[in-house]
């Protein structure tokens, strides 16, 4: 039945979006199917907000159609077999090429590119590919790594406790590879020469080496280190591939690549990377200790428009650094504050426009998943539309960080243990030294905070008597006003 379901989803998108033939590639991450596709003037946008398991879309680079954690995995199958299948018959009838398409669409693809690919957003987008795949992984092992804290603290199967605490490690053990592996297949090398040459950072035997007059420590430099070691090992493999004769390449060029990338990653980048890494964490550290409520405040703020220019993934790697380092990232509860925020501004929308059921429904739809942390539908489709709203709910998120950051600074440190998950979603993630007790309390009520203000700003200040007016209709002037989103955005981290 759930397979009907998830086909039927599938079935309903595609023609929506052009057909099979309209279709460049297919992905998907944790929330969105993103598709290239040929020719943006046949998608009906419109329609594919209004199918009820479409939360939402998001134009970039890719158009993206956000189904939600666990929908997506499924629904991408479905929609791959489908435009195969499409394709298919529509060769045995009547070819037609993709680069008729393309044709078409040319001018408004090209004009989507130039909005979306400046150097920053380019080189952000990238750093996040190599760390999105890792997500799933990262909450798994996060979940099992909280249920052996559980277990550990209470005292309870006690035979069971190394076997999680080596299921939960294990990957956060080799991370490295993962990263590694990821960067060369991102940058153009070969996915395990990147691999090979990351995992020497976490090798054992990296102790019994002197670098700087220090001996280096195993997984020094980390996440980072791993990064500039496969990026450097592409460069190489690059060189190599122009340089070296066919005949010798498939000896040489591998060789050379995890040699010289090996070499200058033992005596340099881990010591660097290493150092870089070490002030992450004590800036962290210092900051929320130093100034923690004024800290979330800015965090919490500030998050939702960083979403919006895309520049939130330069966090994902301080995430993962920060919970190599101490088990927990200690910024990743702040910032789901302001996901509470837009939760407390789309409920005040609700209640400030009775007679408006376009935009009640879409936020009763949206609703559940931003209580689960996944913010895109209801900024896409309420709050940015609509404007003051998307101010507001910065309000609320500031003033649930601002809670989260005083509690940090008053002696209740605590994080997450993965990336991925906010909202209430968060809650089995949650890990600290003061225990589970009171990181739940402080969480929940650092959620209740940004629902409270955010509500409250929104309800006071999200509207002037003109736009109660004119929204107070049937009319869909959310939809209509809707702008487009210019830049890759993680629903995972709103």
């Amino acid at each position: 039945m759930s397979t009907d379901k998830n086909r039927a989803t599938a079935a309903a998108i595609l023609p929506l979006v052009g057909g099979p033939d309209n279709i460049g590639s297919i992905a998907h991450c944790m929330t969105r199917l993103r598709i290239a596709l040929h020719d943006r003037s046949l998608v009906d946008d419109e329609a594919l907000r209004a199918l009820p398991a479409v939360l939402g879309v998001v134009e970039d680079d890719t158009y993206q159609i956000v189904l939600g954690p666990g929908a997506v995995a499924r629904v991408t199958p479905e929609f791959e077999a489908l435009v195969e299948e499409g394709r298919s018959s529509r060769t045995a009838a009547a070819p037609v090429t993709a680069g008729e398409l393309a044709d078409r669409g040319a001018a408004l693809k090209q004009a989507q590119k130039a909005r979306n690919s400046t150097p920053v957003k380019l080189f952000l987008r990238r750093i996040a590919n190599v760390f999105v795949p890792l997500i799933p992984a990262l909450i798994g092992c996060g979940i099992i790594a909280g249920l052996n804290g559980v277990l550990l603290n209470t005292g309870r199967l006690p035979a069971v406790v190394p076997a999680l605490a080596a299921i939960a490690s294990g990957f956060m053990s080799l991370i490295a590879v993962f990263v590694g592996y990821n960067t060369a297949k991102e940058f153009g090398g070969t996915p395990i020469l990147g691999g090979a040459v990351a995992a020497i950072i976490v090798f054992p035997g990296v102790a019994k080496i002197d670098a700087f007059g220090q001996h280096l420590s195993p997984g020094q430099g980390g996440v980072l280190g791993a990064l500039a070691a496969a990026f450097l090992a592409v460069q190489v493999e690059k060189v190599c591939r122009r340089w070296v004769p066919e005949s010798v390449d498939a000896l040489v060029t591998p060789t050379l690549t995890v040699l010289t990338s090996g070499l200058v990653t033992i005596f340099g980048l881990m010591f660097l990377a290493g150092e870089i890494a070490t002030a992450i964490g004590s800036f962290a550290t210092w900051m929320l200790a130093g100034g923690g409520a004024f800290a979330g405040l800015v965090l919490g703020g500030l998050f939702l428009p960083l979403v919006m220019l895309g520049l939130h993934q330069a966090l994902i790697p301080i995430h993962t650094t920060l919970i190599e380092q101490t088990g927990h990232t200690a910024l990743l509860p702040i910032l789901a504050m302001a996901g509470a925020g837009q939760v407390g501004a789309a409920l005040a929308v609700y209640c400030r426009l009775p007679r408006n059921r376009s935009l009640r429904t879409t936020i009763k739809s949206a609703l559940p998943a931003g209580f689960l942390g996944v913010g895109e539908p209801l900024i896409y489709g309420v709050s940015l539309p609509l404007g003051r709203p998307f101010v507001t709910a910065c309000v609320g998120g500031a003033a649930g960080g601002a809670f989260v950051g005083l509690f940090n600074q008053l002696g209740t440190p605590f994080g997450a243990t993965a990336i991925g998950p906010s909202g209430w979603a968060l809650f089995p993630l949650l890990d600290g030294p003061s225990g589970l007790g009171p990181n739940l309390a402080v969480y929940a009520g650092g959620l209740a905070v940004g629902y409270l203000v955010g509500f409250a700003a929104t309800w006071f200040f999200g509207f002037t008597h003109r736009m109660l007016t004119d929204l107070n209709t049937d009319p869909q002037p959310a939809a209509d006003a809707a702008p487009t989103a210019d830049a890759d955005k993680e629903p995972a981290m709103t």
